[in-house]
């Protein structure tokens, strides 16, 4: 990449991971969401069903899927779906270190809507040394909780024979699919590789002298050649839509911020301290914060303008999450200069440059930004 290139319909950049700009100049997570609109919905409803029926006719298991929860407004949407449905779900959640109050509140809604539930507890001491680890190498906090919840999942869904796992949005056709990546409608070790959040790594990448195998052992999925686990998107038979989602997860009890933590959304990333530390990151790595996601969603969805959505970039900034970052500090054990020079590191040099000793981003979107 010679020079960082906008989609002219949204604000995300071809900086940002598999987002590809056509030469009409429109990036294909806007063109993948226009093609939504010729998507026979109901048509994928019915599959839905039939899918479900033949789940529950073969499943030999006392539950009949697995939902993989935070307690977020999607995993809020999922679960009630899924009951809607009359599968028997057993639900599970990784307990992340750095869990919200109001994000208890939530994960204890969402089992009071009537369901089995499984809170998986990793070692304190491994998970630091291995969230301080992937911070350094990859200037990510979220490496260790994407291992978590994806092989922890399918470790259960193996030793209880169950045979669905139901995950909620497919965020590789929201935010930007690779069109190397071959991606189909499931959840697949091809869709983790590419879109997992993992860097592209494996876990085995991250065993070392600091942290074995058998201290990463939940993190390591016990694969088996002859796994019918199947893992499906519920967002690819029902139409996602974060704010009617959030609208609809409201009125079954989900709880949400008086403001947002990181981006516009009030209701989303509310549930872990560390989440907001992944998307500050973006501004070293990509030149954007977590704002130009969401806006690029709320534009694809008509409900704001670009130039609207532009001006709203130039009144937030690029909010720096400071009391997260000391938390974080706290729970991995460093100070707050030597976090910073770690951060430092991922400065993408490829697009930013400094000029009259200030790091500015050539070409940016906003021309009298303020560096």
């Amino acid at each position: 990449m010679n020079k960082i290139i906008w989609c002219n319909n949204c604000v995300l950049p071809n900086s940002r991971p598999n987002i590809e700009i056509n030469t009409s100049g429109v990036c294909n997570a806007c063109v993948n969401h226009k093609n939504k609109d010729f998507i026979d919905w109901k048509k994928r409803f019915f599959l839905l069903k039939k899918l479900i029926k033949k789940i529950k006719q073969s499943s030999k298991s006392r539950f009949d899927c697995l939902i993989p929860v935070s307690g977020g407004k999607d995993s809020t949407w999922q679960v009630y779906n899924c009951l809607k449905f009359g599968l028997k779900p057993l639900t599970f959640t990784w307990k992340n270190p750095s869990m919200t109050s109001v994000g208890y509140k939530n994960l204890d809604n969402l089992i009071n809507i009537g369901v089995d539930h499984i809170q998986w507890t990793i070692n304190p001491i491994v998970e630091s040394k291995f969230m301080l680890k992937t911070f350094k190498k990859s200037g990510s906090t979220a490496i260790p909780m994407h291992f978590s919840i994806h092989n922890i999942a399918r470790n259960i869904a193996e030793k209880f024979d169950i045979p669905l796992i139901v995950w909620g949005e497919n965020s590789a056709l929201e935010y930007g699919e690779n069109s190397k990546s071959d991606l189909s409608s499931y959840m697949s070790n091809n869709w983790r590789k590419y879109y997992g959040v993992t860097n592209k790594t494996t876990i085995f990448d991250w065993v070392g002298t600091d942290l074995t195998e058998d201290d990463l052992a939940s993190y390591i999925f016990d694969f088996k050649k002859n796994s019918k686990v199947l893992e499906i998107f519920l967002g690819n038979f029902i139409r996602w839509d974060p704010v009617k989602i959030y609208a609809f997860s409201k009125k079954i009890g989900f709880k949400t911020n008086d403001k947002a933590r990181t981006g516009i959304y009030k209701f989303a990333d509310i549930d872990d301290d560390f989440i907001s530390i992944h998307h500050w990151m973006k501004w070293y790595k990509f030149g954007i914060n977590r704002d130009f996601d969401n806006l690029s969603i709320e534009i694809r969805n008509k409900r704001i303008s670009r130039n609207k959505a532009i001006e709203l970039i130039k009144k937030n900034k690029n909010f720096l999450p400071i009391n997260d970052i000391k938390k974080f500090c706290k729970y991995v054990k460093i100070d707050l200069s030597t976090f910073f020079i770690f951060a430092e590191k991922f400065r993408n040099k490829k697009i930013w440059k400094k000029i009259n000793n200030k790091w500015k981003i050539e070409n940016f979107l906003i021309k009298d930004w303020r560096w």
